[in-house]
């Protein structure tokens, strides 16, 4: 069990999982700002453009009101305005990694690389020592 709880606290103290918390929490207060964008301004305007419709209040009605049973309608106007939702935060997210991906993407810098002899400097070479080579067996 010690090493147990060690092991956690090894892992409950990386950089990792810090970092991890700390872009939850930012993330929970961008998805409440995104959430009012679509909600007090994206969706207000769309309703002007369709004539005044409130998208929060559209349904379908599939099945009406029979003796005691209440009317049972599907609710797709929530459902429009949590996809936007999503599709303003993938959005954001995309431009912001894309952005933090530029930066961190520095050309490295190359070194020029030693200069040696040419390969036909070196075959030369070759050539001197081996006809040295076969004149000295002679």
């Amino acid at each position: 069990m010690a090493n147990f709880l060690k092991e956690f606290k090894e892992f409950a103290v990386k950089g990792n999982v810090i970092d991890m918390a700390v872009g939850v929490i930012i993330g929970a207060a961008f998805g409440k700002i995104v959430t009012s964008l679509v909600n007090d301004i994206i969706m207000p305007a769309i309703g002007v453009l369709t004539g005044g419709a409130n998208f929060a209040d559209q349904k379908v009605l599939i099945k009406g009101v029979e003796g005691a049973t209440d009317a049972v309608y599907i609710t797709w106007g929530n459902t429009v305005q949590t996809i936007l939702d999503f599709i303003i935060i993938a959005l954001c997210i995309f431009v912001a990694i894309k952005f933090i991906n530029k930066l961190k993407r520095e050309k490295p810098v190359e070194e020029a690389a030693p200069a040696g002899p040419s390969q036909e400097q070196l075959l030369t070479e070759i050539r001197d020592l081996l006809a040295k080579d076969i004149a000295s067996k002679k």
